[in-house]
């Protein structure tokens, strides 16, 4: 099997540089364009804008919702020739807020429709319009039933200012399922479903060119989060490693073009990197488990190991480490490894 390997050669040098990477042409009516997040390590998401036939554009993911955001993407557009005023329709590969953030200032701008897949476009509708405190309240509830003390949950969870704009995220127009091709005339988008990161999570394998378009499912550098949450699936890693094995087989394409860092080649060794990955993490969450029996899963993330210390670790992070650590418990369950008991809280033993 072949290793991976870097393509995205500009996007590479910026990502050392810790500069935003270049517009570029990646096939003939195939651009990629950065979009960067705010105070986030992951930087920026490269959306990715397509020629259609008969004119317009069509764009596969678009940004979080911000001004910055905006400009970059409306700047990018300009630097091919184009104006978000040509966008006429926006497939997005989940309903993270890096990934649907601007499709609803897009649409408005331009009156193009938006699709995903149903699984997200569903829990997109149940957040719109939803109250931030019960959201709030709900997720304080989660970790609580994970092992945080309260107070500690509240902290971390935060206000509900800060779901605010999670609740206003743009409803798609339209759904894609797995296998059909997307909208976009003189290409050929085929959706993949890859549940794990989020339910309804979409691939676009572009069959006339041989490019796949990973969204977050397969990144060159890191493993997307795979979280549990409150309205989430009972076993999201399995979901994801399955998916991953799934992709593995399909024939290499010609070029990876993931939502974040930078392209590749080499996609069944990338998978199979990300699946031995986290079965080493497993071993090492049942290493933690033998060691301290009876643990929550809040108690257990802070005896893995992490990018940096798990006392630097607070808010968001700790949310993502404690629901990520949850998920592999799950799998560990479901595979008979470890046992956890029954009540508002498990603690879990190996079997």
């Amino acid at each position: 099997m072949t290793s991976s390997q870097i393509t995205g050669t500009a996007q590479h040098a910026a990502w050392q540089a810790r500069e935003l990477p270049p517009v570029e042409e990646v096939r003939p009516g195939l651009w990629s364009i950065p979009v960067p997040i705010p105070h986030n390590p992951l930087r920026y998401v490269s959306a990715h804008a397509f020629a259609l036939d008969g004119g317009g554009l069509g764009l596969v993911d678009c940004g979080w919702e911000h001004e910055e955001g905006w400009t970059a993407l409306t700047d990018g557009l300009t630097s091919i020739g184009a104006d978000v005023a040509d966008v006429r329709g926006v497939l997005v590969t989940h309903l993270h807020y890096d990934h649907l953030g601007l499709a609803g200032r897009v649409r408005d701008a331009s009156g193009a429709w938006i699709a995903m897949h149903p699984a997200d476009g569903d829990a997109v509708r149940a957040f719109s319009g939803r109250d931030a405190v019960a959201a709030v309240d709900a997720q304080v509830a989660f970790l609580v039933g994970l092992g945080a003390d309260r107070g500690t949950a509240v902290s971390d969870v935060g206000a509900p200012d800060r779901w605010e704009r999670f609740h206003r995220m743009a409803v798609p127009d339209r759904a894609l399922l797995d296998g059909e091709v997307a909208d976009f005339p003189g290409w050929s988008l085929r959706a993949v479903h890859t549940p794990g990161h989020t339910p309804g999570h979409l691939c676009f394998d572009e069959e006339r060119t041989g490019v796949f378009l990973s969204g977050d499912h397969v990144l060159p550098r890191i493993s997307p989060n795979i979280s549990t949450n409150p309205q989430g699936p009972p076993d999201p890693l399995r979901d994801y490693l399955g998916a991953l094995a799934s992709v593995g087989e399909r024939p290499e394409p010609t070029e990876v073009l993931p939502a974040h860092e930078w392209r590749f080649t080499g996609l069944a060794a990338r998978t199979a990197e990300l699946r031995a990955h986290h079965e080493a993490r497993l071993g090492e969450l049942l290493d933690a488990v033998r060691t301290h029996p009876g643990s929550t899963p809040w108690d257990l993330a802070a005896h893995l190991t992490w990018s940096r210390p798990w006392s630097e670790y607070e808010r968001g992070m700790r949310v993502f480490a404690v629901t990520e650590t949850d998920a592999h418990l799950r799998l560990l369950a479901s595979r008979g490894a470890v046992v956890g008991t029954a009540g508002p809280v498990p603690r879990f033993t190996a079997a």
